[in-house]
């Protein structure tokens, strides 16, 4: 394999694990300041409050994100990843 394909590889994957990520990582980001925001409103100090809630939100838009996750990983295996492994 040319150093050239494996750098452009490397950055494919790159750029397609952000993408798979960033759906968690922005509703992680907004209800963690929303809840940081009624925390410093309201003088409420409760560890758990800024967990379950943030666990809870992270869990369903993975649940509704997991087709999307699932085809581009397996778009990137069949399309990239096997013609490099199989010599094509």
């Amino acid at each position: 394999m040319k150093q050239a394909m494996f750098f452009d590889t490397l950055r494919e994957a790159l750029v397609l694990a952000a993408k798979i990520s960033a759906p968690l990582l922005l509703v992680a980001l907004i209800v963690g300041v929303m809840i940081g925001l009624f925390q410093a409103l309201t003088s409420v100090q409760e560890m758990t409050l800024t967990f379950v809630p943030k666990l809870i939100a992270m869990l369903a838009v993975f649940w509704v994100s997991m087709s999307f996750m699932t085809q581009s990983l397996s778009a990137f295996f069949t399309t990239r990843l096997v013609p490099l492994i199989a010599g094509i």
